[in-house]
């Protein structure tokens, strides 16, 4: 019978004689059981640690589902291994362990280290109190820092409503919706919302949380030839962050200037004031005219940006040392929220997302209590039914609501990526969006009981007044508006306050979603340096945000915020959903969907993902390409060359996209059928849901 006994395979990991049968611990409590020969590393002859785990292979080790450990037999299914071998496991999951196992050392060339959590075994065999020197963690190394993960859900919640609800909700929402028919511009922006907005932000938090990598590698595991993608999406990072943060800088300028009794806005009696100044505020007899300018208005243009140095493009000036500490001050403190992952931004946010709501309330309660602030409201919610006809305006409702929640930066798919493998995802996605849209139409209110006021102050309608849109509206509009109010610097200051918050909570995202992408695709160099390359970024940022603080650095911030991140981001995000829906298959993507949740996305969703989204993003890239306004800034009329130069920093990103498609199909071996056919579909396995975590528990 024994000649007739399975013998053991020899293997490059396994060399010897197989050892003899174990004995029965439990019925020989008393006798030690035969130590089997220590299992090797496949081609290096180095001895792997001998670990008993929950099942015996003859080596020591058990198999265990969804783990393979070359070279040990029995441990040959799927999976992804200690190794680093590709299986189904996703590149932040591999497997842990609650006691010992091997993880690869990044701080040591390729080696191996050991991570043990020590047990001891009564004599009946079985376990006692661990006394762990490391908790034990088997994974895979293809990623680096793959094992982070959000230290509490609402540290998730709070990053991504951060990143959703920023600048752009306090003045481009209110701007957009009286421009665009009041109360009526509602309609579209809902409709636009609901079918085009929370579908692609659901989409992307599945696909970060259910593949756990950035916006780069995520494609091998969707669909390749979409790859430059993930590159597009880290051009327009950078592009982004060269003027937003910029803008953050000139509010940390304000919040400087708001300790003094006095604002510095409030009068016309400074240096830098021209006859032009009028300050209306407190006086009867004063006449508003087309050539005057307020206080307010001329300590932007002229002390802020001192603008008036600069003849446009061609001259843009020298840099202002002022603005080059406030964004040295910005960047430094994005760099030590950043360097340690999702730890430390974690934590940050729990300020920077809350405080604006403080910030905000407050503010709407001192707005509701000002003169003529009723003229504000009535104007901003006044519905003109007319304007539906407009293509303009949903075109408008559209673009608000995808640059407002933001899938496609990348954003949500590297917060996401952090999230344990079962979180409600779903249910996130709706918190998050209604909690933008609210945000913006809340917004409105609390810009528009001031524009009354200043209507009232002013003897003019309040749609002379409301005239400035963008930055102007928070550095121009408001502040005029808070130096004429009692307590004008607490007001100043929490209002400063609050866009230097609203600000760092998106560049927290958009430089993560960078930082996420990056070091995910290159592993092998940028392992364990996370402090460094973060540092690196952000010196690559802080160089390129040195034009946008010169004199004529405003003009520079309105081309990049046009071109850089305009329709660029739009076809990405098109393409982004066509390959998801059409390549990969929306019953794949279900069916991931179902493997986190337990329950498939209803047919709306997929209705959504399939065509409906797809078509209004093709809608608004179209109607952005052939209507195209004259670009302008304080009466100053962008050239010719300027508006090509913009369409090529916008090209610049997306041409990332085909050429990454040619590449892959070149060097792709095979004839043209056989390459679409590799290219097109995933080049990894998909993680199954069983390998969020599996134990192994240490037998004698």
């Amino acid at each position: 019978m024994a000649a007739l006994a399975p013998q053991r395979p020899q293997t490059a990991g396994h060399r010897g004689p197989p050892p003899p049968p174990i004995r029965d611990r439990h019925r020989h409590p008393a006798t030690p059981a035969p130590v089997p020969p220590a299992p090797r590393y496949p081609g290096s002859g180095t001895p792997a640690p001998r670990y008993p785990c929950s099942g015996n292979t003859g080596t020591g080790i058990r198999a265990t589902p969804g783990i393979r450990i070359p070279g040990i037999p029995g441990t040959d299914t799927p999976g992804t291994d200690t190794l680093g071998n590709p299986g189904t496991g996703g590149p932040r999951d591999g497997y842990r362990c609650s006691r010992p196992g091997l993880s690869r050392d990044r701080s040591h060339a390729g080696g191996f280290r050991r991570r043990v959590r020590m047990s001891k075994l009564r004599a009946d065999g079985s376990d006692s109190a661990a006394v762990p020197p490391a908790a034990c963690t088997a994974h895979s190394p293809a990623i680096p820092g793959h094992l982070d993960k959000w230290s509490k859900k609402m540290d998730f919640l709070l990053s991504a409503i951060g990143f959703a609800v920023d600048l752009g909700n306090v003045w481009r929402f209110p701007y957009i919706c009286y421009q665009n028919g009041g109360g009526a511009f509602l309609i579209p922006y809902t409709l636009m919302a609901v079918f085009g907005g929370v579908p692609l932000f659901y989409m992307e938090l599945a696909l970060g949380q259910f593949h756990r990598t950035g916006a780069i590698p995520i494609w091998k595991r969707i669909c390749p030839i979409f790859k430059g993608i993930g590159f597009a999406i880290c051009i327009i990072g950078l592009y982004v962050s060269f003027y937003y943060n910029t803008i953050i800088a000139w509010a940390l300028y304000y919040f400087y200037s708001s300790f003094s009794g006095t604002l510095p806005w409030a009068s016309c009696d400074n240096p830098w004031n021209t006859p032009d100044c009028t300050n209306y505020f407190g006086k009867s007899n004063v006449t508003w005219s087309n050539f005057s300018r307020s206080p307010a208005e001329e300590f932007y243009t002229r002390k802020v940006l001192e603008i008036q140095k600069s003849r446009g493009l061609y001259d843009i000036g020298g840099i202002r040392w002022q603005l080059l500490l406030c964004l040295f001050l910005i960047f430094t403190i994005v760099y030590f929220s950043l360097w340690k992952g999702v730890k430390t931004s974690g934590k940050v946010v729990w300020v920077t997302a809350t405080l604006p709501y403080v910030v905000l309330l407050i503010l709407l309660i001192r707005g509701a209590t000002l003169p003529g602030a009723w003229r504000g409201v009535v104007f901003y919610l006044r519905p003109d039914w007319g304007k539906l006809l407009s293509t303009a305006v949903w075109v408008d409702a559209a673009a608000q609501i995808f640059f407002s929640l933001g899938p496609g930066f990348g954003v949500i798919l590297a917060l996401a990526s952090y999230n344990h493998f079962h979180n409600n995802c779903y249910r996130d996605a709706l918190v998050t969006s209604a909690v933008n849209c609210l945000t913006s139409f809340l917004s409105g209110f609390v810009i528009f009981t001031v524009l009354g006021y200043m209507a009232e102050m002013r003897d003019v309608e309040v749609e002379d007044v409301a005239r400035d849109k963008g930055p102007s509206l928070l550095f121009i509009t408001y502040p005029e508006a808070i130096a004429n109010m009692v307590g004008s610097t607490f007001f100043a200051i929490i209002f400063f306050l609050m866009m230097i918050t609203l600000g760092l909570d998106s560049t927290f995202g958009g430089l993560e979603a960078v930082i996420t992408a990056v070091m995910d695709e290159y592993p092998q160099v940028l392992a364990g340096r996370r402090e460094l390359f973060v540092l690196g970024l952000i010196t690559v940022c802080f160089l390129g945000s040195l034009s946008t603080l010169t004199y004529g650095g405003a003009y520079v911030v309105k081309l990049l915020e046009e071109f850089g991140a305009g329709c660029s981001i739009l076809a990405v995000v098109l393409l982004e959903t066509i390959a998801v829906s059409w390549f990969y298959g929306i019953q794949r993507f279900s069916h991931d969907v179902k493997a986190m949740l337990g329950f498939t996305p209803g047919l709306f969703w997929k209705l959504c993902w399939v065509a409906i989204s797809p078509a209004l993003l093709a809608f608004i890239v179209i109607s952005s390409l052939l209507q195209q306004p004259p670009l302008t800034l304080f009466e100053y009329q962008y050239p010719e060359w300027s508006i090509s130069v913009g369409f090529l920093i916008g090209a610049s990103s997306f041409i990332c996209i085909p050429l990454y498609m040619v590449y892959k199909l070149v060097w792709t071996p095979g004839s043209l059928k056989q390459r679409l056919a590799v290219c097109i579909r995933p080049e990894k396995g998909m993680r199954a849901p069983q390998a969020e975590g599996v134990g192994m528990a240490p037998v004698l």
